[in-house]
This record gives C-alpha cells, sequence and structure tokens, in this order.
C-alpha cells in the first residue's frame, strides 16, 4: 500500500510542477553574427582559408597525385558535373540549407584543408571504384553487421554494446555512404 501512495503522491507533484511558470529558457537559438571582414570587405574567414590552401601547396598536391587524371580517367568531367550543380540551384531548398549551414561549416574548412593533403591517395582511389563495386560493398556491409550480431551472444552490456556498434556502422552508415556514393558515381559519370 505504501507504494500505491507514493505513486499518487508523485502524480500529483508532476502534475502540480505543470502549471508552474518557466524559467528562464537556456536554450534557443543564437542570432547569426554578420561575417568579420578587412578593410577591403573579404570575409576573414574564407581569406584564412585560402591562405592556408596556399601556404599547404593543396592544388600543387592534388596535381601530383593524379586526382583530376584519375577522376577523368574513370569519366568524371566537368561537363558531366554541371547538370548536377544545376540540379542543386533549380532546388532552392538546397539552396538555403547550404546557405544557413555555411556560418556552421566554415570553421570546419581549415580542418579539411589541413587534413586533405593525406587523404588525396585514397580519394585517388575512391575516384575509380565503380558503382557496382559500392553496392556489392553496401550489401557484404549488411551481411556482416546481420553476422556480428547474431555471433555475439547478449549477455553483458559490452556485448550489447559492441552489437549497437556493429549495427550502427556497418548496418546503417557504411551501406548508406556505399549507396549515395554509388549513386553519385553513376550520375556523374553518365
Amino acid at each position: 500500500m505504501v507504494s500505491a501512495k507514493l505513486i499518487i503522491g508523485a502524480l500529483f507533484a508532476t502534475a502540480a510542477s505543470a502549471f508552474t511558470p518557466a524559467g528562464p529558457s537556456t536554450r534557443g537559438f543564437a542570432p547569426l553574427q554578420a561575417a568579420q571582414v578587412d578593410d577591403v570587405g573579404n570575409n576573414v574567414a574564407v581569406k584564412n582559408l585560402l591562405q592556408q590552401v596556399e601556404n599547404t601547396r593543396l592544388l600543387s598536391k592534388v596535381a601530383q597525385a593524379g586526382i583530376l587524371s584519375k577522376a577523368q580517367a574513370s569519366g568524371i568531367t566537368l561537363s558531366k558535373l554541371e547538370p548536377l550543380l544545376k540540379l542543386a540551384a533549380s532546388n532552392k531548398e538546397v539552396m538555403i540549407l547550404l546557405e544557413a549551414a555555411t556560418p556552421e561549416a566554415l570553421p570546419l574548412l581549415p580542418k579539411i584543408v589541413e587534413v586533405a593533403p593525406s587523404a588525396l591517395p585514397l580519394l585517388g582511389a575512391a575516384i575509380q571504384i565503380s558503382p557496382g563495386t559500392l553496392q556489392a560493398a553496401a550489401g557484404a556491409s549488411l551481411a556482416a553487421a546481420a553476422a556480428g550480431i547474431y555471433v555475439i551472444p547478449d549477455d553483458t552490456v559490452v556485448q550489447v554494446a559492441a552489437q549497437t556498434l556493429i549495427g550502427g556502422t556497418l548496418g546503417v552508415a557504411v551501406p548508406a555512404a556505399s549507396v549515395i556514393g554509388a549513386t553519385v558515381i553513376s550520375k556523374i559519370k553518365g
């Protein structure tokens, strides 16, 4: 009987707290801040990014890695990218999302430029992968996720966490990336 009184008391307490005034909201949207510009009117973050690209000689490293030659050899040309750019430009929702994400994405770009030289060989190899291979990788990843979840017992919390990790990475992330990559490459290659 004590537990029933406790439950009834908790229900009244929660119902009463629903009618109390809420305090000041600590969550909300931060107002958009204007971009910092130099004396000429250039966006300082973009200017710093371009200077970092120049200092790391990123474009020279792209040329040395033969990325553009490999892309052309696998059928990817700038003329084939043009329809994708037109599609993005015709969908105003995509452009609004890109514009809204720019202030948050701009601080990430220097890190991408920093990591890019070491990722160029991987990109060169990825350009040459056929869409069919990527789709097969998605299927293999799903099978590996199912096998991992089936084989690992759920006796302990650690084993359940391992099943969750395998399911999330091999069952969701890798297949999604593979299918999206295959779709993009097949559209680009025409």
